[in-house]
């Protein structure tokens, strides 16, 4: 899917993009994401997609909030969960801070009533943000109270769509995907090599879960230049 290079970034300067420009050619392109996910969940085990990519900066926050609008859009109640506890930006699209948020609900310290927020500008859609940044996300994902999390939401909307961390530098994604039904890749133009989208679903494969499918994102018409890859460091000090 195309995009212009202000909405590239991880931030969300303009906020959200379906709701601000409907008609953007990005935005078409998730409309048609929409109905191939429609019958791809249909063979699934329950209505959480779990939205991950092998590197930061690949878009999936991007990808997950407006995926999120266009199907709150078709009529659908539609909850976008920030389970990037380190450094998650959702929040930023609705203009809003991270505080209370996952992080807090898993550690108890909030209940699921004070979490979810709705946005003004589109009907049916409600999101989480990451909460306060814990010192242990990967374990606060294993716990029982993660599980009930997702059981609470799956009963109260009709699509949950989860963003999170990279593949490649956490184990937050391979956590989170043996409890969701479907799970989507997600790889960037000139960013992301094959050697690494294959590496990234062989450690998904490896933890058990099976992706239904990828997303190209952030697709230039310019010919393609030679482009390389390291380690990522992805977490706080």
């Amino acid at each position: 899917m195309k995009r212009s290079s202000k909405e590239q970034g991880r931030s969300f300067p303009s906020g959200l993009l379906a709701a601000r420009n409907p008609a953007d050619v990005s935005v078409e392109a998730l409309r048609g994401l929409r109905t191939s996910l429609h019958f791809a969940m249909l063979e699934a085990g329950d209505n959480r997609l779990m939205i991950t990519g092998p590197s930061p900066g690949v878009g999936k926050s991007f990808v997950s909030v407006n995926l999120a609008a266009v199907c709150a859009q078709s009529g659908q109640r539609v909850l976008v969960v920030d389970a990037d506890m380190r450094k998650g930006q959702i929040h930023s699209a609705f203009g809003a801070a991270s505080e209370n948020g996952l992080s807090d609900v898993l550690s108890g310290k909030q209940g699921l009533e004070q979490v979810i927020r709705t946005v003004d500008n589109v009907d049916n859609l409600h999101y989480v943000a990451r909460g306060m940044a814990p010192p242990n996300p990967s374990e606060l994902l294993m716990t029982s109270r993660f599980s009930e999390f997702l059981a609470q939401v799956s009963e109260r909307f009709d699509l949950v769509i989860v963003d999170s961390p990279p593949i490649l530098a956490v184990t937050d994604a391979a956590i989170i995907g043996k409890q969701v039904g479907t799970t989507l890749i997600l790889a960037r133009f000139q960013t992301n090599p094959v050697k690494e989208m294959e590496l990234a679903i062989s450690r998904l494969k490896t933890s058990g879960v099976e992706p239904r499918g990828a997303i190209f994102n952030a697709v230039e018409r310019k010919a393609a230049t030679e482009y390389g890859y390291g380690y990522y460091h992805y977490s706080y000090k």
